[in-house]
């Protein structure tokens, strides 16, 4: 009698080409990937501090204008 379990029939019944084909898709998917990597790593980063100039610092702007002071406030 030949008992075989589901997985044991599936296993057994592999297509002999299907495993060239997944070795060569995650070959590509990994290759892929390593691209990107080092295409991420050859891009030059911009210096955030490259215009930045310590002496031009802001000056605060003062008014010398009067102003009113009321105090004459009825509900």
């Amino acid at each position: 009698m030949n008992n075989h379990t589901t997985y044991e029939l599936l296993a057994h019944s592999e297509e002999k080409g299907r495993n060239i084909m997944e070795t060569a898709v995650y070959v590509m998917c990994i290759l892929s990937v390593t691209v990107a990597i080092f295409q991420f790593i050859g891009q030059p980063t911009p210096d955030p501090f490259a215009n930045f100039d310590p002496s031009a610092g802001r000056v605060p702007v003062v008014s010398h204008q009067a102003t009113e002071t009321v105090l004459d406030t009825k509900s």
